[in-house]
């Protein structure tokens, strides 16, 4: 009995273990993210994600970005072309690619999935950016 609490005790701090780890990393990747926004994404987005009204659509409580993750991983990687809808507005402009590699696009993915009421604790990850292809 006492070597089956061992061992139960064991997985339960090693399962708390990479728990902690999993969020000290998304901690660590979204202050990355915050300093690749402030260098390529606040010209037009704004500092408070709130964008311009009818030329960039917002980031802040963004619907588009709950639902449409690997549409929005694809617009920072590729660029993004054509109409979109956030927040129930049309927006048909155009982001031109800004060269981030995949660990840069997961960064400001992480750190724009949780700032200005957008909340998700879903770990935008390289490998994942790295699966998302170019349509």
């Amino acid at each position: 009995m006492k070597i089956f609490l061992l061992i139960v005790f064991s997985g339960l701090t090693i399962f708390g273990a990479v728990t902690i780890t999993q969020q000290d990393s998304l901690q660590e990747s979204i202050t990355r993210g915050q300093e690749i926004y402030t260098d390529f994404c606040i010209n037009c987005h704004m500092a408070n994600g709130e964008g311009v009204e009818k030329t960039y659509p917002p980031l802040a409580k963004s619907d588009y970005l709950q639902n449409n993750r690997e549409a929005s991983i694809r617009a920072i990687k590729y660029g993004q072309r054509g109409e979109i809808t956030v927040n129930g507005k049309a927006y048909n402009g155009n982001m031109t690619p800004m060269g981030l590699d995949d660990k840069e696009v997961a960064d400001v993915m992480n750190f724009i999935n949780n700032s200005w009421g957008n909340s998700n604790t879903k770990i935008v990850t390289e490998e994942e950016v790295a699966a998302v292809k170019k349509q």
